[in-house]
């Protein structure tokens, strides 16, 4: 494991100096993290895939666990990939055929006040079945961009269609590039950092219990009617980020990839 680590490593460096990405504002999304008392702290990742994605949730573990104050492990999933219900204190990361919905993956994050308390990860095969999207490129990109999103990162760049910037955090309609937006880059390194540069006086982090509304986990979340309001609309609508309020600081986020020319809803 620690050679795949390694050369891994060896071709994200090789990247950054073949392509220098420009100096980019933070892209820490609303303030929200998991709460911790020390750092490194380590997250979870539920396996809720087929074996055709296993592999690249591995990479994606191994990429964020080169950041300094956080580790990821994956642990048996604890969800119906269907359903892909959370875990309260971990990241369930789950892939299903969940239909032809218009969404290619997403990752939802329950907070509590400012702390993240549990969160999702779904890639969606009904899209990653066909030739365009079957590609390792493509597979790769959204997994690491998902389960950054779990993290409190938010996008480094929202154009699908200007030249990459060498970073899964990017959005691209070529994720191979040059340079490649399979994995993270340095600034997503450093902007973890600054996230997690304070302690807090208790942790969210694997806790078996958490005190959102019971509703915030039961209810259906696998379409747009369930995903509350959209208050952030990118790229002619192909990216949004939805709020689902339940009051007193309880929230449920949504950042959802839209697949171009794809009718969207809950099929």
């Amino acid at each position: 494991m620690k050679t795949k680590k390694m050369m891994v490593l060896f071709l994200m460096l090789s990247a950054f100096a073949a392509f220098p990405a420009p100096s980019y504002a933070d892209h820490w999304w609303g303030g929200y993290h998991w709460a911790r008392t020390s750092n490194p702290f380590t997250v979870k990742l539920g396996d809720d895939v087929s074996a055709a994605w296993d592999y690249y949730l591995s990479i994606a573990s191994d990429d964020w666990n080169f950041s300094t104050v956080l580790n990821t492990t994956i642990v048996d999933g604890g969800t119906n990939p269907k359903r892909c219900r959370p875990t309260s204190g971990r990241v369930e990361v789950c892939t299903s055929t969940y239909g032809k919905n218009g969404w290619l993956g997403l990752a939802q994050i329950w907070v509590s006040g400012k702390h993240i308390t549990q969160a999702v990860s779904k890639m969606n095969d009904t899209y990653f079945n066909t030739p365009t999207y079957n590609t390792p490129g493509w597979r790769q990109l959204v997994m690491c961009q998902e389960i950054g999103h779990t993290f409190g990162l938010d996008h480094q760049d929202e154009n699908f269609y200007n030249a990459n910037i060498g970073t899964c955090m990017d959005y691209t309609s070529n994720p191979l590039g040059p340079p490649s937006n399979e994995h993270p880059n340095q600034h997503d390194y450093d902007e973890l950092e600054i996230i997690y540069s304070h302690f807090d006086g208790t942790t969210t982090v694997g806790q078996t219990a958490n005190n959102m509304p019971p509703a915030a986990s039961e209810i259906d979340f696998s379409g747009p009617a369930q995903w509350g309001r959209s208050i952030r609309s990118t790229n002619s609508g192909r990216t949004e980020l939805f709020e689902l309020d339940f009051g007193g600081g309880h929230k449920v986020f949504t950042f959802v990839i839209w697949v171009e020319g794809e009718e969207r809803g809950h099929r």
